[in-house]
């Protein structure tokens, strides 16, 4: 009696019947071209974009000590972004659930583009404008550590957010550096200085259109896009590589968890908080000391950078450095800015204990303020690098924490959007805060004390953030 031949099975429903039967290893993900146009294109667009992302907000400090812009003017100007940026943070959560992250940051910069614009038109158009790119950079600070998780493989993570922070810093501050030359160039005309970041939205949103052809592949709806995404080298490799928790690899017949499933069920449903392990209870909204700890940290250093951000000019010109010298500073905060944001999430997404790193950045803030307090016009640029390589750190680093105590995409969109919106409200104070004391005391040594205490309760608030890992299982459905 013959036996029949057996019948040939396709490969991928070998793969994914393997994939199906308990126990057995996940097929590996096909890993995109490390070269080529698409990769290249991939990273100038994100380059392009993080150099834009800071400039319009770096523009002012140069200016304000020879534009004879009032207090009240620079008061508000300084409290529009944080507070615009926490009101609106929850928007980037609508934009990537309906538009996917690279729709949402490409709109974003096409909105910051309008942003920049309007604020050449004159006093109330600075303020109109500023509004617009505060609500467009709201989007792109949640949804860019998504972006960089989906579309770079994970041990890429910490040096592309310090790529991002770089740029940003770079962009910032050679735009700075231009405020005082192009004002005194064009006649003392405030309104051409400030129509320079026009040039770098414009390069943003051309940089970041070729990715719109990767909208729309599972991004923004729950699913991890893992190596099916064109990316650098690796793309986003097999999704939950080197994540605690996270979901199987996009296309390779591995069926999502049920914890996945349940956060995609949440992230559509809008919640942006965390509960016990991570995840936000649909029926309490309740946060997790994760997600207050994120707040916290987040906005105690965001509110330095602002305020320091909108003063530093002031301050030093205070202590009997000359108004020139003084907007040069600046450049020279946000150059520090640049370096410390560069180098503290490549350092930091090295381990897996995130303290050392926040502590070392809050030391290195309490240091460049301590020079403020006893010698700021002996050493104004020392100080001021110092001071920017701290609070840039300290910016940076976030959206690793993100990414580090988040399992998917969704969760740390979460995270990103949770942390943002309370972290930005609290710094939207900083400013205001600063001047009334400055007004109050007649110098700048009370605000600057502040500030020191200001570190001090973000060493504290920094410790569950730095370490609390993700659940290693699945997460429980909401309302189980």
């Amino acid at each position: 009696m013959s036996v029949p031949a057996p019948v040939p099975v396709p490969a991928a429903a070998q793969s994914s019947a393997a994939a199906q039967r308990p126990g057995a290893a996940e097929p590996a993900p096909p890993r995109p071209a490390r070269e080529g146009p698409a990769a290249v294109m991939l990273v100038v667009g994100f380059v392009l974009l993080s150099l834009n992302t800071r400039v319009a907000f770096g523009q002012l400090g140069p200016l304000a000590p020879v534009a004879g812009f009032g207090t009240g003017t620079l008061t508000l100007l300084g409290l529009l972004p944080p507070l615009c940026m926490g009101l609106f943070a929850p928007l980037a959560a609508t934009a990537r659930r309906r538009l996917g992250e690279e729709r949402g940051l490409f709109w974003a910069s096409a909105l910051l583009l309008a942003g920049a614009v309007v604020r050449i038109l004159g006093l109330p158009g600075l303020f109109i404008g500023t509004v617009l790119v505060s609500i467009a950079t709201a989007v792109v600070n949640v949804l860019i550590p998504v972006f960089v998780r989906s579309r770079f493989e994970p041990r890429r993570v910490g040096v592309m957010m310090g790529v991002y922070a770089l740029s940003m810093g770079v962009g910032s501050a050679l735009v700075a550096a231009l405020m005082v030359p192009v004002w005194e160039a064009s006649g003392h005309s405030w309104r051409t200085a400030i129509g320079l970041a026009a040039v770098p939205a414009a390069l943003a949103a051309l940089g970041i259109a070729p990715q719109l052809r990767h909208a729309g592949r599972g991004a923004g709806r729950g699913a991890e896009p893992g190596a099916a995404r064109t990316g650098v080298p690796g793309g986003a490799g097999a999704v939950g590589t080197g994540v605690p928790g996270g979901a199987g690899a996009v296309g390779t017949g591995v069926p999502r968890s049920a914890g996945t499933r349940a956060g995609d069920t949440r992230a559509r449903a809008g919640g942006a908080g965390v509960g016990k392990g991570g995840d936000r209870s649909g029926r309490t909204g309740r946060l997790d000391g994760l997600a207050w700890s994120l707040i916290a940290f987040f906005g105690l250093q965001t509110l330095l950078f602002y305020t320091t951000l909108a003063w530093l000019p002031a301050i030093l010109v205070d202590a009997g450095v000359a108004k020139g010298t003084a907007g040069g500073m600046q450049s020279l905060f946000i150059l520090g800015v640049a370096i410390g944001g560069f180098l503290t999430p490549v350092l930091a997404a090295a381990r897996t204990d995130q303290r050392p790193h926040l502590f070392g950045v809050l030391l290195v803030c309490a240091l460049g303020y301590a020079g403020l307090l006893a010698a700021p016009a002996s050493a104004p640029a020392l100080w001021a690098v110092v001071l920017g390589a701290g609070l840039g750190g300290g910016q940076a680093v976030a959206g690793v924490l993100y990414v580090k105590r988040g399992r998917d995409h969704d969760h740390v969109a979460a995270l990103s959007t949770v942390a943002q919106t309370g972290g930005y409200l609290i710094a939207a104070a900083g400013p205001v805060t600063a001047s009334v004391l400055h007004a109050v005391t007649g110098t700048w040594t009370a605000p600057l004390f502040a500030f020191v205490g200001v570190l001090l309760l973000s060493t504290v608030a920094s410790l569950r953030a730095g370490h609390d890992r993700p659940a290693a299982g699945p997460a429980p459905v909401a309302g189980a």
